[in-house]
Formats: structure tokens, C-alpha cells, sequence
């Protein structure tokens, strides 16, 4: 979709932290373990191709609706699903808010959301009001504001909303989740993750070229890195280190801090392809290259996050997981657990561990997820989402987690725009993480 929305939220990402007092738990309920789940997709461009490729893969999902802005995306879409299942679902193209008239059906059990990042919470809202499930691709908002929408309106309707993380479905880190529970690291002190990931061919393609006209999220990515500065995209870090860390579970974020560097990456990249003289040369980018932000927990652990897209680096989401006992890395694929390791003071390989140690979940459906993308972890996060909608319980990722994870963007601008200086976090369950049980990962189906 296209990136304007209201002018690209002119309340800016640090908007109000106001909410509603409506406490009520969620009651969800869901078709039966025996029915087909019944699914509309709102945006079919690369990753919502790929999830609905996902749930064709499955017997026990039926695709009643596709929506995207461009029609050939949708025609796309209508082909995979009655070649797939025999069905052709209803189109949905007509601008930008048609979404509206896909949610508004009542033959749908959940909506799958895959569109550029501005467009989440509102798809998102819209479904819960009609008394849909949502899942939503990554981050789930992006500002304070819809953080609190989300929350607010999942609570009132009772609808689940799950933001599909697949990281934290990743082998290692759910292997390392086993260890960390069984106290292997001892008591956790610090995590290190982020998303260190050289996006320039991404967010300029093609060529040096971004905005309309240009392919796939070069259309609509770049124009956050014009417009922000702060870590525009902390869920795959985050959101394994807070299952670690049982946020939202008996633990909290408390406040961050984040700083940034000065931008030459992107500027650089321009001319470096398209030449000095190319009109993109002249664009001022917001996006520091890399952004640093702490986070402080209520129990008071720290975790390090890295933003880290505009330079040449290889891929890494740099997971670190300290406690008192040892560590893990995983650049480098090592740790180090006193007393257990071979010699002081000196790295060994994790695979023998990851295997040891591997989780439930892989041990019973490595199979089924071999080749559903992300090393497998695709098929896990989509599956914990169908799941969980057909028995009508709490899916293991659930708003509390997508406000938490997603707020840091916005809350991350804010500090830096203040520089640097510490913000507040918001309790998105209003003091339920006391006493919420963490249910992720302790399920050996879903």
C-alpha cells in the first residue's frame, strides 16, 4: 500500500501514551480442533505471498478473501488458493481502505496481516471490531498510540491479536529457551540482540531508485529511514530475549534509553550507484546508521538492542544471552557455562548443546517445517497462530507482546530526539505482568 497515511502519522512516533481503563481478560473463541479455519489476507506482495503459501500448505485452513492495492498481486493470490484448494476467494482492491469491506465479511475466522508497517494497526483494529483473530507480520505498530489501540481494542473485543515473530520460533533460540529455563546460565543478568542487516539493495531497488515506482519495499521501506530516526525494527531481537526474560510474564520493560550515530550509509550507497548527481543524492536521511538503545527490566536485567541497516555487514540479529553462570553467543555459535565447559575461561562450540538441548516443538515437527522458510521457523509461527484459533485459547505471542516489542521503535525516537535521555515505558497489561503466566514454548503442539 501506498506509504502516505495521514501525511506518515504527523503526531510523530513518540505520540500520546494515554489508554483506556477497560480491563477485561480476552475471551476468544475459536471453530473446533476438527474445522477448517477460515482466513482473509489483507497484502499479497512478497511476505504475504509467502504466508499464504504457508497456510495452503495446511488441510485444515480454507482462504476466503485476498486483499492488496494492486490488483495483479491480488489476481496472483486468487490463483495460488484455487490451485492449492480447489477455491477461488474474493477479491479485494478497490484503494487503499477496501480492506474494510474484507474484514466486514462473516465467513472469515482471522485475518493475516502483511502490509507495509503503517498499515498494521489499522487492518489490525478493523478485524478485531468484526470479531476477528489477527495475526500481523512485524512490527505491529508504530507509534505509542497504536500500541495502546491495539491493546485496548483486543481487550474490549475480546480478540486475540498475535504478532507473528518467527524468530522466536529459530531452532538455536528455542534450544537456548530450554537452557535458560533449566537455570543452565544460572540467573539472567543481560541480553544483546538487534537487526544487523545491510538493507541499501532493499530499501534502493532499483538502482538507487525508492518511492513510487520502485520494487518491492524500496516503495515504502526507505521512507521510514527519511522520516525516523530511532530502531525502526526490533521485534526479531527482541521478542526471543523477552520470552527469555518472561516479560510481560512476571517481568517488565521499566524504561530505555537509545542514541544514534551520525547517517552516511544510505547517502553513500546513492552515489556509489546511481552516480553524485543523482536526484536521491540530495535527500537528508533521518536514520542514523547505527541506533543503541537499553532497556531496563522490572527485574532488573538489561538488554542491549542494535539497529544496524545502512552500512556493509553480513547478517546478524547478535543475540547474547549472559546470567550467572555463563553465556551464549550466537555469532560464533558459542558459549561458555562455568564449571561445565571444557577449560576456563574459553569458548565451546553450541551445536552439541542446541542438539541436547534442541525444544519439543522441532523434535516433533522438524519435517513438516523443513523448507517453510527462515530455516523452518515460518512453519511454527503460523502454525501456533492456527492452532491457537481453533482450540480458542491464548496464542503464545499476544498483543501484551506486540505493544511491548513494538513500542520500542517509537519509544526509541523519542529519546533520541530528547537526547538520549531515558523514557518511560508503558505497562501495556496495567500491571497484569505480575501474575501472567508464561505460556510459550511449554506446549509440545503449537
Amino acid at each position: 500500500m501506498p506509504i502516505r497515511r495521514r501525511d506518515f502519522i504527523k503526531t510523530g512516533a513518540g505520540a500520546a501514551i494515554g489508554a483506556s481503563l477497560w480491563p477485561n481478560a480476552l475471551v476468544a473463541g475459536g471453530p473446533g480442533r476438527d474445522k477448517k479455519v477460515r482466513l482473509g489476507f489483507v497484502g499479497v506482495g512478497g511476505r504475504g505471498t509467502w504466508l499464504l503459501s504457508l497456510a495452503l500448505q495446511r488441510d485444515d485452513c480454507e482462504v476466503k478473501a485476498v486483499c492488496d492495492v494492486k490488483p495483479d498481486r491480488v489476481e496472483r493470490a486468487r490463483n495460488m488458493v484455487k490451485e492449492g484448494h480447489g477455491n477461488t476467494p474474493r477479491r479485494f482492491s478497490d484503494g487503499e481502505e477496501d480492506f474494510l469491506n474484507l474484514v466486514d465479511r462473516d465467513d472469515m475466522d482471522a485475518v493475516i496481516i502483511a502490509t507495509p508497517w503503517l498499515w498494521h494497526t489499522p487492518v489490525a483494529l478493523a478485524a478485531m471490531k468484526t470479531g476477528k483473530w489477527v495475526g500481523t507480520e512485524v512490527p505491529a505498530a508504530v507509534t505509542v498510540q497504536e500500541c495502546w489501540d491495539l491493546v485496548n481494542t483486543s481487550e474490549e473485543t475480546g480478540m486475540p491479536c498475535m504478532i507473528m515473530e518467527n524468530v522466536c520460533y529459530r531452532r538455536d533460540v528455542m534450544a537456548v529457551l530450554n537452557m535458560v529455563r533449566q537455570e543452565m546460565f544460572g540467573e539472567l543478568m543481560h541480553c544483546h540482540c538487534g537487526y544487523q542487516h545491510d538493507l541499501r539493495s532493499v530499501k534502493f531497488n532499483p538502482g538507487a531508485e525508492f518511492g513510487a515506482g520502485a520494487n518491492g519495499e524500496a516503495e515504502w521501506r526507505t521512507e521510514h529511514s527519511v522520516r525516523r530516526n530511532g530502531d525502526l525494527y526490533p521485534t526479531h531481537g527482541v521478542g526471543p530475549v523477552a520470552k527469555m526474560l518472561n516479560i510481560n510474564s512476571g517481568n517488565r520493560f521499566i524504561s530505555l534509553t537509545s542514541t544514534a550515530t551520525k547517517t552516511r550509509g544510505l547517502h553513500n550507497y546513492i552515489v556509489d550507484v546511481g552516480g553524485e548527481q543523482h536526484p536521491n543524492a540530495d535527500i537528508e536521511f533521518k536514520l542514523g546508521d547505527i541506533v543503541t538503545t537499553i532497556i531496563k527490566c522490572a527485574g532488573g536485567e538489561t538488554v542491549m538492542v542494535s539497529h544496524d541497516t545502512n552500512l556493509p555487514r553480513p547478517y546478524s540479529l547478535g543475540f547474547r544471552v549472559q546470567g550467572t553462570k555463563g553465556l551464549w553467543m550466537n555469532d560464533g555459535r558459542t558459549l561458555y557455562i562455568e564449571g561445565v565447559s571444557p577449560e576456563p575461561h574459553r569458548w565451546e562450540p553450541f551445536e552439541a548443546y542446541r542438539e541436547s538441548h534442541d525444544h519439543p516443538l522441532w523434535k516433533r515437527y522438524e519435517d513438516r517445517a523443513a523448507g517453510s522458510g527462515h530455516g523452518g521457523m515460518d512453519f511454527f509461527v503460523m502454525h501456533a497462530f492456527i492452532e491457537s484459533l481453533k482450540r480458542g485459547v491464548e496464542p503464545p505471542i499476544d498483543v501484551y507482546d506486540a505493544a511491548a516489542w513494538s513500542a520500542i521503535a517509537p519509544l526509541s525516537e523519542l529519546s533520541i530526539a530528547m537526547g538520549s535521555h531515558p523514557v518511560r515505558f508503558p505497562d501495556f497489561t496495567r500491571g497484569k505482568w505480575v501474575t501472567r503466566r508464561k505460556i510459550f514454548g511449554l506446549n509440545d503442539e503449537f
